[in-house]
């Protein structure tokens, strides 16, 4: 069967246009051009994976994605967006998007990013061996190795944080932690391979599927977002940035 895809979008050049490319492309697409009715398709055929113009008439890609994951619905969320700043970017993280694509795309764009959201609702988890990640860096690639467990657990813990990998539940100490499912499996693989220093190639690699080149801001969000999540007044900073490289977690 094909994999289902929820398309909104208000622009019906984009929308017919990426709705035919998404066709060619094997997946099995539902194109609407508002956020009524993609709650409405989303309620009575929930899909695989939505993606989701940010600015539409009435209710907005944001409206539609917190309406979403306030019902609990964990669906993979491709946002489009014309918005550039990171401020922007951040909104649509705080709404519970997984991932976005700034316009104008290439549809090629498109396609790796739904594949790699897709990817992470298999039941291979991010610890799973990668394809090609830190190739040119033995230490960190032969570390990730020989971490990556063969039979998932269902728990995880290093530097005072606890994951239930199951039931997608973290905890720093005592204090639960809300985050998106980007954020999660960023953290998980940083807590799997605690006091290794993981390159950003690497990173990409498990969490996006792709490394988007030096010029992306992508991963440095996540992680900003993350560590306003995780840090605490008086409390060591777990997430600590290794110039040039990549981020690491440990307690100081």
């Amino acid at each position: 069967m094909p994999q289902t895809v929820l398309l909104a979008e208000d622009d019906r050049a984009i929308r017919h246009a990426l709705e035919r490319a998404l066709t060619l492309e094997g997946y099995a697409v539902t194109a609407v051009a508002d956020g009524v009715e993609a709650l409405a398709q989303a309620h009575r055929n929930p899909p695989d994976v939505l993606v989701l113009d940010v600015m539409m008439p009435g209710i907005d890609g944001l409206q539609v994605c917190r309406v979403l994951r306030a019902e609990g619905d964990r669906t993979p969320i491709l946002m489009l967006t014309a918005l550039v700043e990171t401020a922007d970017r951040i909104a649509g993280l705080d709404a519970g998007a997984d991932d976005y694509v700034v316009k104008p795309f290439d549809v090629e764009e498109v396609f790796a990013r739904l594949r790699a959201l897709l990817r992470r609702t298999s039941p291979v988890g991010v610890g799973a061996p990668g394809t090609g990640a830190g190739a040119g860096s033995p230490s960190v690639s032969g570390d990730l190795a020989a971490k990556g467990p063969q039979v998932p657990e269902r728990l995880v813990e290093a530097a005072g944080i606890r994951m239930d990998l199951q039931a997608r539940r973290v905890w720093r100490g005592a204090r639960e932690l809300e985050l998106t499912r980007t954020e999660f499996e960023l953290l998980e693989l940083l807590v799997r391979n605690a006091g290794i220093v993981l390159d950003h190639s690497t990173i990409y690699d498990r969490i996006w599927g792709y490394d988007f080149g030096p010029g992306s801001k992508n991963l440095a969000v996540y992680v900003g977002y993350l560590r306003r999540k995780l840090d605490e007044p008086d409390a060591p900073q777990l997430i600590h940035t290794v110039r040039g490289v990549g981020y690491v977690l440990r307690e100081d």
